[in-house]
């Protein structure tokens, strides 16, 4: 069993404890949060695992090989770092840092260091979007021709990161995930607004053309009065509608959409013609995300291969946010996304 200490009891540290606990793989050893009374009520009465509210004493721990860090995202670079220079294994919640230059350093360190990075991008691994890119790899939706996501709810307004940073990270990771390998994020425009006057962006729409031609798009809001989680992905043959909020109807595959005229000329033309088939609604099996999550960095772990979300990942998804921030500053400009982002 792998020991494994837990940073930070606050929103998402107690899902990764939880978890851990039920990884046969993993074994949890401490929870470290600045709050010591937060990190025991997480644990609860009886638990055995230690609490500190100093990391320095859990990287100190030489039964620890590896860390899950759930702290907030300024925090990540010195944590990470000071983990893997401690010769510890990382899971780290999304995004990886605050800037890609940062998250290339705790890349090459790791590298360095024959450890393993991992980010968690938690959507990734639910059974919806393994289905999605399943789909997509064996040709079922024919070829991609648009992607659309809107993830908006009333949510909590982060102290630190704006709603792009906060929400973002998902569908770009998502996106990331079920391409082919060949295709990517080229550019990027994104346009944000402050209704709130909240220092911060508390609405966003962000744009990426892929290096396919293909538009791709998402809409996140904190704003909302409803929560709306959804995905549609067309293709030429098939359009994919997830909708995370649906356990009874989550994934549908539809064999509707519109057919362009083969010949040139016609297309020309604008002669097309609709095509109106059946939904499929494939059965999916209800596991949590997370403890598939947590199977994985153990597997990464023992097996000594690189996770299925690495830093590599991270970094792909730091060069879309970064450019998006740098589109909102301009005003919604094109910004380019160098080729080659991770080292």
């Amino acid at each position: 069993m792998i020991g494994l200490a837990v940073i930070g009891a606050g929103y998402w540290g107690p899902n990764l404890v939880r978890n851990a606990q039920a990884t046969p793989a993993l074994h949890l050893r401490w929870l470290c949060d600045l709050n010591e009374s937060r990190a025991r009520s997480v644990l609860g009465p009886y638990s055995t695992v230690k609490v500190s509210t100093c990391y320095e004493q859990v990287l100190a721990d030489p039964a620890v090989a590896a860390v899950a860090i759930a702290t907030p995202a300024a925090t990540h670079f010195d944590l990470v770092r000071a983990a893997l220079d401690a010769g510890k294994h990382v899971l780290v919640e999304k995004p990886l840092t605050c800037s890609y230059a940062d998250g290339v350093k705790l890349v090459q360190a790791a590298q360095r260091a024959g450890l393993v990075l991992m980010c968690d991008h938690t959507f990734c691994y639910t059974p919806a979007v393994q289905k999605i890119r399943d789909l997509i790899s064996a040709g079922e939706i024919g070829d991609l021709c648009f992607f659309d996501s809107v993830r908006v709810n009333l949510g909590l307004i982060q102290p630190d990161v704006n709603v792009l940073w906060d929400l973002a990270p998902h569908d770009a990771a998502i996106l990331d995930f079920i391409l082919p390998a060949d295709v990517r994020p080229v550019a990027v425009t994104a346009h944000g607004t402050d209704p709130l006057s909240t220092g911060r962006a508390c609405v966003a729409y962000l744009s990426m053309w892929l290096s396919s031609g293909v538009l791709a798009h998402v809409h996140v809001n904190w704003l909302s009065p409803t929560k709306i989680r959804t995905v549609v992905i067309g293709g030429s043959r098939r359009t994919i509608v997830w909708d995370d909020l649906n356990p009874a109807h989550r994934l549908t595959i539809y064999d509707r959409g519109v057919d362009q005229a083969a010949d040139p000329d016609e297309r020309r033309q604008a002669l097309i013609s609709y095509r109106l088939g059946d939904a499929l609604l494939p059965a999916l099996p209800e596991s949590e995300a997370l403890g598939t999550v947590m199977t994985e960095f153990a597997a990464a772990i023992n097996n000594g291969r690189a996770p299925r979300t690495d830093g590599r990942a991270g970094l792909r998804v730091l060069a879309v946010l970064e450019a998006a921030a740098q589109s909102m500053a301009l005003g919604g400009a094109r910004i380019d996304i160098p080729n080659g982002v991770a080292p």
